[in-house]
């Protein structure tokens, strides 16, 4: 999207070691002249005048000398900590090599070391269970500036660590996905960082080994659970709703898969909140199967979903897949929602969820089949391939983190009953996958249709062709969904709104050009997809009568490009009144 800001002025009212102590400002040698006078700068910076280009060349020199991930991970964050600009600037530059520094799998890392390597705080607010008679002063005081100004705030990004990347509880070392979500927020869909707030919530843990740590820099006590649990939330929610406005998301993150469904459930209809791990995990993957069957030309609501793996993930993709087959102008056909149910086969480490089974948890309940015969066989429900040959699935998810669990033996079940399987082995990292792209390839002669959670390379078709692997990365849509919901300043996420931007993500799958091609687009383009994505989503917004903003349509692309936040330098003049 083009733009100019190279004339915008912007009055700040900081000088001297404050404005270069202030990553929002610093420019480190990129100040004019003019503006090292103003601000106090002359003699604090070398004599070069460098430009952001000559910036950047050098902190990615300084980048590639570094030769482990954690430790090019620990520059990226500690040059946000001095210099935005540069910081975003630099990986929009490296997109596709940096994200999994910034991301997983290099993050997952340094969370689980966060005690270890915590120098400073990196922005966002500590909530902790147990400094509650002091909260609300806290939280007004971190979201007022030094002169009493409330600053103000589209996104919040909120975690109590339990779910990590797949490494599980890790106490208030969570917050450090808040920063990395909110980031990927701004590099892909041009939310301005400075109206992002993170808070990591501290209701202790359950990792024994962060609790013996003598380093741990949380509330070393077991995790809060229950009522006191659920309450606890209200307040920081209530607080969010009353310093902040009800205009703003709330994205929750990295939630326990029980805490993630309920807290979902309960503030969906009166709030504007979002779950990445339940709701942007269902839409992506909503969306790989949309291009897909666009190739099979059949409609979404004859198809037969085996999902391996029922956690909050697994059960976000059923969920979505589902609420999608209800709506009748995703594909011209709609089915009740207990019909759609009937659709799915949810599968977990007890085996094929079945009806009158009082561990399964209330969430996947509506999910368990009432037709499962055993033949006096209990262990038959654990069989993977006899489920196949019963179920006859036209699409198999994995969310399961059991590598091989799509075996050969599983994957030509599934061929003998669909022309094109649908397989999607989505659990990460790469060497969790229930299988190897190359693998379902192979075993299906060329046919499947395939997406992953992690990139892999292009496999052979039988010709000698390469056949893309879809990659379903979440920031290939979420971003889009929260810019739009932002754009809107919608009262809450519809499913409508949802299914929106997995049928824009859908429109533009390179597979509909070319069978050949990935059933998603590439994540080097994510920005401009989660632009399109964020235009459907505010447009769904306005018809379901949810958006507190309405922008004539043929304004709204003009509107939204003028509110993303671009990596580059504005000029500074001092101000006593300006900015802080």
């Amino acid at each position: 999207m083009p733009s100019d800001n190279s004339q915008v002025i912007r009055k700040v009212a900081l000088r001297g070691d404050f404005i270069l102590d202030e990553p929002e400002f610093n420019k480190g040698t990129a100040f004019s002249a003019e503006e090292r006078k103003e601000f106090g700068l002359t003699s604090r910076l070398p004599y070069q005048v460098d430009s952001l280009d000559e910036q950047c060349n050098r902190a990615y020199d300084q980048l590639k000398s570094l030769r482990q991930p954690i430790k090019k991970n620990d520059f990226l964050w500690s040059l946000k900590a001095q210099n935005w600009v540069l910081f975003y600037e630099l990986i929009t530059r490296h997109l596709t090599e940096l994200f999994p520094i910034i991301y997983t799998p290099t993050e997952a890392q340094a969370i689980a070391n966060y005690s270890h390597l915590f120098r400073r705080p990196m922005g966002g607010i500590f909530m902790s269970y147990a400094n509650q008679d002091t909260m609300e002063e806290d939280f007004k005081t971190h979201l007022t500036d030094s002169v009493g100004r409330k600053k103000e705030i589209d996104l919040v990004v909120i975690s109590d660590g339990e779910a990590i990347l797949g490494i599980g509880d890790q106490g208030i070392g969570g917050v450090a996905i808040t920063t990395a979500k909110a980031v990927i927020y701004t590099l892909t869909a041009g939310i301005d960082p400075a109206r992002t707030l993170t808070i990591g919530l501290d209701v202790g843990t359950d990792n024994e080994k962060i609790l013996k740590d003598e380093l741990y820099v949380g509330w070393r006590e077991k995790r809060v659970r229950g009522e006191k649990y659920y309450a606890f939330v209200d307040k920081v929610i209530s607080l969010v709703e009353n310093e902040i406005g009800q205009g703003v998301l709330i994205h929750f993150e990295d939630f326990g898969v029980t805490n993630a469904q309920n807290i979902l459930d309960k503030y969906k209809d009166s709030h504007a909140v979002f779950n990445d791990d339940v709701q942007g995990t269902g839409a992506v993957t909503l969306a790989a199967l949309q291009s897909a069957i666009q190739i099979t030309k059949s409609p979404l609501s004859e198809q037969r979903i085996l999902v391996y793996g029922a956690g909050s993930a697994g059960l976000g993709i059923a969920r979505q897949i589902r609420d999608a087959m209800t709506i009748r102008d995703l594909d011209g056909k709609s089915i009740s929602k207990d019909e759609a149910n009937k659709h799915f086969y949810l599968v977990d480490k007890q085996g094929l969820l079945i009806e009158g089974d009082e561990s399964i948890r209330d969430g996947l309940k509506e999910f368990a089949r009432d037709d499962w015969k055993d033949d006096g066989n209990e262990e038959k429900k654990k069989d993977l391939e006899k489920i196949v040959e019963w179920a006859k699935p036209t699409v198999i998810i994995g969310t399961s983190t059991q590598p091989g669990a799509f075996s050969e033996k599983v994957v030509k079940a599934m061929a003998k009953h669909t022309d094109r399987p649908i397989i999607f082995p989505l659990s990460n990292p790469t060497e969790l996958c229930e299988c190897q792209p190359k693998d379902a390839n192979d075993w299906t002669e060329g046919k499947a249709l395939l997406a992953t959670g992690s990139p892999f390379d292009p496999v052979k078709q039988p010709d000698g062709s390469e056949y893309i692997i879809a990659e379903c990365n979440n920031a290939l849509i979420y971003p889009g969904i929260g810019f739009g919901v932002i754009l809107a300043q919608a009262k809450t996420i519809s499913d409508k709104m949802i299914v929106a931007a997995s049928k824009a993500l859908a429109e533009l799958s390179p597979a509909l050009k070319d069978s050949s091609a990935s059933l998603l687009p590439a994540f080097e383009d994510s920005k401009s997809v989660n632009f399109v994505i964020a235009l459907a989503v505010w447009e769904a917004a306005i018809k379901e009568g949810v958006a507190r903003r309405v922008v004539n349509e043929k304004d709204r692309k003009k509107f939204a490009e003028k509110k993303m936040w671009k990596s580059e330098y504005k000029q500074f003049v001092y101000n006593k009144d300006g900015d802080l």
